[in-house]
């Protein structure tokens, strides 16, 4: 599984910057892998307040029980990197 750090770094290596949606499947990780991945991060109160999922057009994933394709981070996340 993907570090905090890594999936900050990730994010920004496809987004122009913070605030911008970018496609789950961007991560290149397996479905499995990225439902579990967001799923983690989504439940945790101190992560999931910088973290915003969107249903946009692509591949759909489910993260706490909604259908999501985007994710965008909240620049105050380096806060906590």
């Amino acid at each position: 599984m993907l570090s905090l750090r890594e999936v900050v770094d990730r994010y920004l290596a496809v987004a122009r910057k913070f605030g911008d949606p970018v496609a789950l499947s961007a991560f290149q990780l397996s479905p499995a892998e990225t439902q579990t991945l967001f799923n983690v991060l989504d439940e945790d109160y101190h992560l999931s307040r910088f973290l915003h999922f969107s249903h946009i057009a692509g591949e759909a994933y489910v993260i706490s029980g909604a259908s999501v394709t985007h994710l965008s981070i909240d620049p105050g996340i380096q806060s906590i990197l």
